[in-house]
Parts: structure tokens; sequence; C-alpha cells
């Protein structure tokens, strides 16, 4: 089983991204649960969700000891950092993100995830672009499993008209490993 923190503040696209990846998990057939959490205010408050998804049943959804941390600010990033098991991948937007706090035991990955958007021409792609990095440093998905699952989520929400932009963010990440 895989458990993934995914923070930032509101606007940031930090739940769509767990729930992609819930979304993926759930189409490949695994289990998979999405617990959300955030502020008072929408955008600009804090949000964030945890995401569990394996083979196995899960019986415990809630933030335990994640092997995966998506940091879209410095806030959620001193946050959380703690919480990471020893041996896990912390993904921060560089753009953001000033590590103040570090730790030896996890690994770093930092992607300037707002300025690859913007050259994408697809500004709220930033959390698309997190979705392919995570799709692939998790190694469960292929990157057509995690296109697939996207791609069916959004028609569920009637957002395919970002179709070709969000293809294009998800496999920008996915390649940036």
């Amino acid at each position: 089983m895989k458990e993934i923190i995914f923070s930032g503040a509101g606007g940031q696209g930090v739940l769509t991204s767990g729930l992609l990846i819930s979304q993926i998990a759930v189409f490949k057939k695994f289990h998979a649960t999405w617990i959300p959490q955030y502020g008072s205010a929408m955008r600009g408050g804090t949000a964030n969700c945890t995401v569990k998804f394996g083979k196995e049943y899960i019986y415990n959804p809630s933030q335990e000891e994640p092997d995966i941390l998506l940091a879209m600010n410095t806030p959620s990033y001193n946050k959380f950092l703690p919480l990471v098991k020893p041996g896990g991948t912390v993904i921060v937007n560089s753009d953001m993100v000033v590590k103040e706090k570090t730790r030896d035991d996890v690994n770093f990955i930092e992607v300037p995830c707002l300025s690859m958007a913007k050259e994408l021409n697809h500004p709220q792609g930033a959390n698309i672009i997190m979705a392919g990095i995570i799709v692939k440093i998790s190694g469960d998905f292929t990157e057509e499993e995690g296109l697939n699952g996207m791609n069916d989520m959004f028609k569920k929400k009637e957002k395919e008209k970002y179709e070709e932009l969000n293809t294009k963010s998800f496999k920008t990440g996915y390649s940036f490993i």
C-alpha cells in the first residue's frame, strides 16, 4: 500500500491532484481512499488530502506515515515533512517552497511546476504536472494507465475541454523524472 499527502493552499489544485491519483488507482482496480481537509477559505486557505491505494484492503484511510509528500507551498512543506517515512520522497514546488527544514533520510525532488505550466500555456496545470511525477515515482502505474485514469476522471467532471492541455501537462511531469 502507498500513502501520499498532497498539500498546499486552496486554489493550487492539491485536492484535485489527490483525487486524480485515487481515480487512477481505482481505474487500475486497486483499492483507494481520498480524505480531503481544507480551511474555511477555499482559495488561499490551507488544503491537503491523504490518498492511500494498493491491492490490499485499506483499513485506515487517515494520515499515518506517508511514502510521498507533495508540498506546493512552504507552510505545507514545514507542516508535513516530519510525517514522511524514512526512505520516502518529498516533491516540492520549487517556484514557491523555501526549504527551511530538511531531512537526510528522505529523497527530495524539486520541480518548478508553476514555470513549467506557464511554458505549456496551461497555468492551471501545475498540479497535473505534479500528478504525472507522482504516477512515475510511485512505480505502480504506467504513463498510459495514468493518462487513461485522468481523462476518465475529467470526463466525469465535464472538463474534457482541457484534455489536450492536461495530457501535455501530465506527460511533462511523467517525463521530468
